[in-house]
């Protein structure tokens, strides 16, 4: 059988009361009063008020269960004597561990909380398209609705403007002997893991109208709808950010796009080409790959044709390691316990293997870089991008000069290469057909 050890105990030495013979009558007589005195003195609350007590004996017991035969013998015990100097450092190292221990912990329970921050800056929630509109440089934008497949109400911003102004003066709107292609295109917007949809439209306002102002000869009379969905639990939408609730989010943003083209152009019309692009920013750009990885996701009538990746990273697990490099600190190792996981380098391998599969083109690949990010490493940029050619997928890359991990296209440079990454992507569709 196993024994386990009691517990220990401490042994105190109490000083004995010596009794003195009485050979006194006035002894005798007082004798039962000398028996009473006799037990106040044993007690030991006495000596606590008469004098201090003599030192305690304190003996430090191992409990691992010993396995024993027989009777129990008190030779059995081990004993670890901690001497009192020592003991304020043990406490010391317990209470790192316990604290190392329990950080551990937190990372792992807490982790939706550390990755999705939708309340930062402090007015995230409460921001208004209002707000920004003298910013725009007019561009309007309009808030819309839609729901996720689990009932998640969802907050979007839309705009529409035409993907290039310049005027045909041939019929049908051809253009040095070529027709140009009747289409529209749509662009699905995903953001980063802070802040809200509101503080975000003047930069892509700027992207827009760089779009607009091309005048590409190809592009005229092609109209952009640029939809900004805002995930759940940011901004004005219901619900807790995961991410398995930010899929969900992503199919309910398709899905409005396709209703929305169905009811402008109808069901019938298939002379106009819908041209989905999705462009993913940060841990947006995680959320754009698993769409983009994932068979049945998106409507068949509307499929995927181009990405953009601004400042993309590998995985979840990659940035683990990317923060948390020292070999002392633990975390890398937690990956195992991860809920979030947005692999890009998979998901790009799922979305060559589809593109195998059901004989559709995979969609063009467009990386935006920051030349100073300080959160991603360029080292991830450019597996992405050597992943991308090892599976033969289209892909250009390009980097925002002077700009760190939030500020790709909040530079000039950073807006004119967005907007050339929409115009290179549409037109790559449009010729594909």
């Amino acid at each position: 059988m196993v024994y386990r050890h009691p517990l220990p105990v401490l042994e105190v030495q109490w000083r004995q009361l010596q009794r003195k013979p009485l050979h006194t009558a006035a002894g005798s007589q007082h004798a039962s009063c000398h028996r009473r005195s006799t037990r106040l003195a044993a007690a030991p609350w006495f000596w606590a008020l008469v004098g201090p007590a003599p030192p305690l004996r304190v003996h430090t017991l191992l409990l691992p269960p010993v396995a024993i035969s027989g009777n129990h013998s008190s030779s059995s015990l081990r004993y670890v004597h901690i001497p009192a100097l020592l003991l304020p450092p043990v406490y010391f190292c317990g209470l790192l561990v316990a604290l190392w221990v329990w950080k551990c912990m937190m990372l792992v329970v807490f982790q939706n909380k550390i990755i999705y921050m939708p309340g930062l800056p402090p007015n995230a929630r409460s921001e208004r398209i209002a707000d920004y509109a003298n910013l725009c440089g007019g561009i309007q934008w309009t808030d819309e609705r839609t729901r996720a497949a689990d009932g998640t109400d969802l907050a979007m911003a839309v705009t529409t403007v035409p993907l290039s102004q310049r005027e045909s003066h041939l019929p049908n709107g051809s253009t040095n002997g070529e027709k140009a292609a009747p289409a529209h295109v749509y662009i699905l917007y995903f953001q980063g893991n802070a802040s809200s949809i509101p503080p975000r439209l003047r930069d892509l306002s700027f992207v827009l109208r760089a779009v607009s102002d091309s005048k590409a000869p190809n592009l005229a009379h092609v109209q952009l709808t640029f939809v900004c969905l805002s995930y759940r639990g940011y901004w004005t939408s219901r619900g807790r950010p995961s991410e398995k609730g930010l899929g969900l989010d992503a199919e309910a943003g398709v899905q409005w796009i396709a209703q929305r083209h169905e009811q402008m152009y109808g069901g019938d019309d298939k002379s106009l080409v819908p041209t989905l692009l999705v462009w993913g920013q940060s841990i947006g750009s995680g959320i754009a790959t698993n769409l983009a990885a994932a068979s049945g996701r998106t409507p068949s009538a509307m499929p995927i044709r181009g990405l953009i990746l601004e400042t993309p990273f590998l995985s979840v697990r990659a940035m683990l390691e990317t923060l948390y490099p020292q070999k002392w600190l633990p975390y890398k190792h937690l990956w195992p316990f991860l809920r979030n996981h947005m692999d890009s380098w998979a998901n790009l391998g799922m979305i060559a293997d589809l593109s195998k599969k059901t004989g559709q083109a995979a969609p063009g690949i467009y990386i935006l870089e920051a030349a100073r990010d300080e959160l991603v490493p360029k080292e991830q940029g450019e597996k992405l991008y050597q992943r991308c050619i090892d599976l033969s997928l289209h892909v250009e890359k390009a980097t925002v000069p002077v700009a760190y991990h939030s500020e790709a296209i909040a530079r000039g440079d950073g807006k004119k290469l967005a907007a050339q990454a929409i115009l290179q992507l549409t037109q790559r569709a449009l010729n594909s057909g």
